[in-house]
């Protein structure tokens, strides 16, 4: 088995390690401490039923990528005419936000109103470019969970501006994927970037390598004076 399966193996292991030593080992006080499912451990964390997640990231990703490009090759997202579009999309949400039942919440309209609505040129680059980097980390299992997140932000955020759409199911399958994130990437490059980089509590195996360069090499030499 290679250094990157076995070191990636560990990686989508360490949930599973982490609660067999909660239950072996509780602290003192605490009668019992609720773990996982066992279906959910294997389904998010065993790199096995990674098969899984590519084809739910493919979609995802396809689905975020073309929407990113229609954007970007239409001039009223980016270009001369940039922040047209989603100029017209905010004041829609607007108008959405009154009556009994809004379909947009009142905050949320005044949000985009006097935050989104001012510097709607620079937004409109900051979607398009978005969506198109969301769709290209799905597809290229790079970043996975962290493209998976910013993908359900977009879509939270224009299910509350009161665009239905596909949103609620992309959202939901991205959702998955987040849970999914340790093995979600394992059909892609996240098989050697999570090795490699490690996450900020846990870092990789560059990281740990840098640092034992960087620590000097005891003195084989006596300390102390004759």
């Amino acid at each position: 088995m290679s250094r990157i399966m076995r070191n990636y193996i560990l990686i989508s292991m360490k949930g599973e390690l982490s609660m067999e030593t909660q239950q072996t080992s509780k602290p003192s006080g605490v009668k019992h401490l609720v773990t996982d499912p066992p279906f959910a451990q294997t389904l998010f964390g065993d790199w096995r039923w990674s098969w899984v997640w590519v084809i739910v990231r493919l979609y995802l990703g396809y689905e975020w990528i073309m929407a990113g490009y229609d954007k970007i090759i239409n001039p009223a997202w980016v270009g001369p005419q940039a922040g047209t579009a989603l100029t017209g999309f905010i004041n829609n949400a607007i108008t959405l936000s009154t009556g009994a039942h809004p379909s947009v919440q009142g905050w949320y309209a005044y949000f985009l109103q006097h935050t989104i609505l001012p510097g709607a040129s620079v937004w409109s680059y900051v979607v398009a470019f978005g969506e198109t980097l969301v769709g290209a980390g799905l597809i290229l299992g790079a970043f996975t969970g962290i493209a998976a997140f910013f993908g359900f932000f977009m879509n939270f955020n224009y299910l509350m501006a009161g665009s239905i759409s596909s949103n609620p199911y992309l959202l939901f399958l991205a959702l998955f994927i987040i849970l999914a994130w340790k093995t979600a990437g394992w059909w892609g490059l996240d098989r050697w970037i999570l090795v490699d980089l490690g996450t900020p509590w846990s870092p990789g195996l560059a990281f740990r390598t840098r640092r034992t360069k960087g620590t000097a090499a005891p003195s084989a030499e006596p300390s102390g004076t004759d």
